[in-house]
């Protein structure tokens, strides 16, 4: 496994286990957001009433587990003191995460430019579902990699 750093732009890498989004942790995010949306809460009324038959997950529920996901396929380095989130630049959710369903993450770096605290580093990101092997988000984000001195 490669470190941020060992990364050249245009590689990409693929989260290698699939992750299955439970109504457990879909009700936790609802929880900790206080959206509590009854397309993602209430299984009944979503087997009657909703265009999906079942729960689905936030889409910012999908997106938050994307960090993780990058984590998963990048060796640490002791090169850097930390990795800090820089921000999203785009986001798009394109298919619904129903509860139960797995999602894995494919990522490639588009862009490496330079900051005074580091390395900024641009990427592509897509989750796929395993139910239908499309795209349930798209997105890009960047990663500040703050280099030791």
């Amino acid at each position: 496994m490669q470190t941020l750093l060992d990364l050249s732009v245009g590689e990409s890498l693929e989260q290698l286990e699939w992750l299955t989004v439970t109504q457990e942790m879909i009700n936790q995010f609802a929880d900790a957001t206080g959206d509590h949306q009854w397309i993602h809460l209430d299984t009944a009324r979503c087997e009657t009433q909703s265009p999906f038959k079942t729960t689905i997950a936030h889409g910012f529920l999908t997106a938050s587990l994307m960090p993780k996901a990058f984590a998963e396929v990048i060796a640490p380095s002791d090169r850097i003191a930390s990795m800090i989130n820089y921000g999203i630049d785009t986001l798009r959710f394109l298919e619904p995460v129903k509860s139960n369903d797995a999602v894995k993450y494919q990522f490639k770096l588009v862009e490496i430019s330079e900051k005074p605290q580091g390395k900024l580093f641009r990427v592509e990101a897509s989750c796929l579902l395993k139910s239908s092997g499309k795209p349930a988000l798209v997105g890009g984000f960047l990663m500040l990699a703050v280099l030791k001195p």
